[in-house]
């Protein structure tokens, strides 16, 4: 028989699974920025998309149980409203320090990404530096163990602001915000009870392996990551249309909206991550609970059950299990 497992705090809870589930957030209405694109000796201005996870509300990530629990927004971590202004020449410098195989250039787009992170989404940068101690080590080993770059561990933070229970307007949903499809494909089971794309371990295993297949197909980190956003078919739509060309910012023009903003996106990110402290950017407090376990269960089992026979709260139990949809740990459906 398969077995599933829930998480809780104490006396059953994995201690990276007390990840930030944060918030499902839909987005409604999607936010642009205004960029100034070089072409062939010509210039002109272009809109293009914000990845969602940059309009998430700092209010709504910061409403969450554990967020709530184990965030301590009472600590002033000295993160100040100043921004330091920086020429090109500098970030271009911090970009080329880098420890990454991964390409990381500079150029206005990648700046306005920076200016973005640095300036209005300041404080949800502190959040999501908090965020990082649940997660990165689950991430980091995934990554680690299928031999991929580590600067892909900020990934997620593009696809969902660090939120294993985010939803897309096209459906993909979790940490890494699969689509049911591919989800399923590299063995994320998904149906009326659970959604496995929404559990951060299972999740974060499946997308380095569908990273690794996605660098066997284009062998260019770049690429890779706009397919990850995109879909392996409309890069190789925009590749046949920029005849022929396998360099991101040569078939730039081609891409859709939000994908020519994720991979800026993505470097922005990086930096950020790296060099929040120059930004008189600091992370909020987090304290990390001691003592956590996993157990398995061998029978269906509904959430109120847990929460009344081990005294914790619904909320909390549901905050550390987002893949179950219904409240019910589907025990016995499989044999």
């Amino acid at each position: 028989m398969k077995n599933k497992s829930v998480n809780m705090k104490k006396l059953i809870v994995t201690p990276f699974l007390f990840c930030l589930s944060l918030f499902t957030f839909q987005v409604q209405a999607q936010e642009s920025v205004d960029v100034l694109i070089h072409d062939n000796g010509t210039e002109r201005k272009e809109s293009i998309e914000l990845p969602p996870s940059m309009t998430y509300p700092l209010d709504s990530l910061l409403n969450d149980w554990k967020a709530k629990n184990y965030i301590d927004l009472g600590k002033d971590c000295s993160t100040s409203t100043e921004n330091p202004f920086f020429s090109d020449s500098v970030y271009i410098d911090r970009l080329s320090r880098i420890p990454a195989v991964m390409e990381m250039p500079y150029n206005e787009i990648v700046r306005k990404f920076i200016d973005m992170y640095t300036g209005r989404l300041r404080n949800n940068v502190s959040f999501m530096l908090s965020a990082c101690n649940f997660y990165m080590p689950i991430f980091e080993e995934a990554l680690d163990t299928y031999g991929l770059p580590l600067e892909l561990r900020y990934l997620p933070i593009i696809e969902s602001a660090l939120n294993p229970s985010a939803r897309s307007r096209a459906g993909a949903c979790g940490l890494w915000q699969f689509m049911l499809a591919t989800g399923k494909m590299y063995g994320l089971e998904s149906n009326s009870l659970v959604d496995e794309r929404c559990d951060p371990i299972k999740a974060t295993w499946a997308a380095a392996r569908y990273l690794k297949d996605l660098y066997a197909i284009y062998q260019d980190w770049n690429l890779v990551i706009a397919a990850y956003n995109c879909g392996p078919g409309t890069i190789n739509k925009a590749i046949r249309r920029a005849g022929g060309k396998t360099d991101y910012w040569e078939i730039y023009n081609f891409l859709p909206k939000e994908t020519r903003g994720y991979v800026p996106a993505f470097i922005a990110a990086n930096y950020v991550m790296t060099y929040y402290c120059k930004h008189n950017i600091c992370p909020m407090e987090t304290n990390i609970p001691d003592a956590t376990d996993t157990v398995q269960v061998t029978k269906n089992l509904h959430f109120e059950q847990l929460a009344d026979i081990c005294s914790v709260s619904m909320e909390e139990i549901k905050s550390l299990n987002p893949q179950y949809k219904k409240n019910i740990i589907p025990g016995e459906s499989k044999a």
